[in-house]
């Protein structure tokens, strides 16, 4: 296909599924199985017109997993206007960093003794495969910062944790299996103390202060210009800024893109408190005051407005940017599939699906006084997606090689475009189901 064709092509599939959403949000498939389905078509399964493997391509892969995850985890952070301390931050921890352990290792030793892999790959396995998706599972996320479902807040901000938390355990598993026996204690200290401790410190940190400093200055700044122009950049400067200093000073990238949103967050809360109606009772984030489409034609200034166009500004472009990725990395997924696919991951999957997460979430919230189909739900909703594919590219770079990498990367691949089917089909009926329990609860 010629360039031109290529572009028609994109464009057709852009606005046949803009034209078309109406429908495609009655019928089982997600938006995002769809996209797959066009990748599994499009590739040398069917039409033959694509053949990508990602994992070929690693490098190109993990950079840009990299930006999709950062653009997703900052937005995330943005949209969750919680205080940080709220309970509701409870579950959403418990989920990142206790559920996540025992997920990392009921893989482990599942993938050890299912699928006879030597203990290095089944840790790195489990740590490719414990991240939840931010960028598709938009279903259950947080839909906007007046949003207090919990159910949505514990996915989104263990989502938002779990992409930098995890990374430390592949790092982990890579240090082993390149000792070839028991890493040194030189290596597990450094892997400790760097890898581990400061990488999930530093990251929060880093983000969280950036967020908040440039939040504040840009408020400050475009009030004082009486400035009311766009202010996209804002949002892809703190993605970049934050991203960049993290990963430069050992810390995580992903941890501080997501801390960076919930700075960004924390500077409309603060502006909010400093210059509101003390008297007005009713919380209403700032970017829900004003009107972007009509910024010119605002008829007071201050800095609430102020702010508020720059959450607006940041809060659309990082949707914008955040899908588009999406559908091009799902897309891909569904072309690579048919150089990874591996039928002996199904039993794996349906462990993972079924027994491993569900049991994991069972266990952290045992005492949390949440419903059975609560804390069911929770363990149901936890698609893998582009994190996945990120650890696998990043485990082709830094020493994963050979048959020991392919093999990771089928079952992963395998398993993550099985994540994105069943649990994209089965999101719409799980929350119509709970949506009539929590009717009935209310007319009691």
């Amino acid at each position: 296909m010629s360039y031109l064709m290529w572009m028609a092509a994109t464009g057709g599939l852009l606005l046949l599924m803009s034209l078309s959403y109406g429908w495609i949000s009655r019928v089982p498939i997600p938006v995002f199985g769809l996209y797959l389905v066009v990748g599994i078509i499009c590739g040398p399964w069917e039409m033959g017109v694509l053949n990508i493997d990602v994992a070929a391509h690693a490098d190109l892969t993990a950079r840009i997993t990299e930006i999709a995850m950062a653009a997703s985890l900052f937005i995330t952070g943005l949209k969750i206007r919680l205080p940080l301390t709220s309970p509701y931050w409870k579950m959403g921890i418990k989920l990142a960093l206790p559920a996540m352990l025992l997920t990392i290792g009921g893989i482990m030793v599942a993938a050890h003794y299912l699928l006879d892999l030597a203990w290095p790959l089944s840790l790195a396995l489990g740590a490719i495969l414990a991240p939840t998706d931010p960028v598709l599972a938009s279903l259950v996320a947080i839909n906007d910062a007046r949003d207090d479902d919990q159910l949505r807040i514990a996915l989104s901000s263990e989502a938002g944790l779990n992409d930098g938390t995890a990374l430390p355990f592949l790092m982990l598993a890579l240090v082993w299996y390149k000792a070839d026996g028991v890493p040194s204690g030189e290596e597990l200290l450094h892997w400790l103390s760097i890898d581990l401790l400061w990488a999930l410190v530093g990251g929060l940190l880093i983000g969280y202060g950036m967020g908040r400093l440039i939040g504040i200055i840009a408020t400050r700044s475009r009030h004082k210009q009486g400035e009311v122009a766009p202010s996209d950049f804002i949002a892809l400067a703190l993605i970049c800024l934050s991203f960049a200093l993290a990963q430069s000073l050992s810390a995580s990238g992903f941890l501080a893109a997501f801390a960076a949103g919930i700075g960004l967050r924390s500077a409309e809360v603060s502006v909010q408190k400093r210059h509101g109606d003390p008297e007005d009772e009713e919380d209403v984030p700032a970017e829900m005051q004003v009107n972007p489409h009509l910024r010119h034609a605002l008829e007071e200034q201050n800095p609430i407005k102020s702010v508020g166009l720059v959450i607006g500004d940041a809060l659309s472009f990082g949707d914008t940017v955040e899908r588009l990725l999406a559908a091009l990395l799902v897309i891909v997924l569904g072309v690579t599939l048919s150089h990874h696919w591996d039928a002996h991951a199904l039993g794996l999957a349906f462990v993972l699906f079924l027994v491993i997460r569900p049991l994991s979430v069972f266990i952290v919230t045992l005492r949390s006084g949440t419903t059975w189909f609560h804390r069911a739900s929770l363990g149901w909703l936890g698609i893998r997606g582009i994190g996945s594919l990120n650890y696998i590219a990043f485990a082709y770079v830094h020493g994963l090689q050979g048959a020991d990498a392919d093999i990771v990367a089928h079952i992963a691949i395998t398993i993550v475009t099985l994540s994105v089917l069943l649990h994209g089909i089965s999101v719409t009926p799980l929350l119509t189901v709970r949506s009539k329990k929590l009717a009935r609860k209310a007319k009691r």
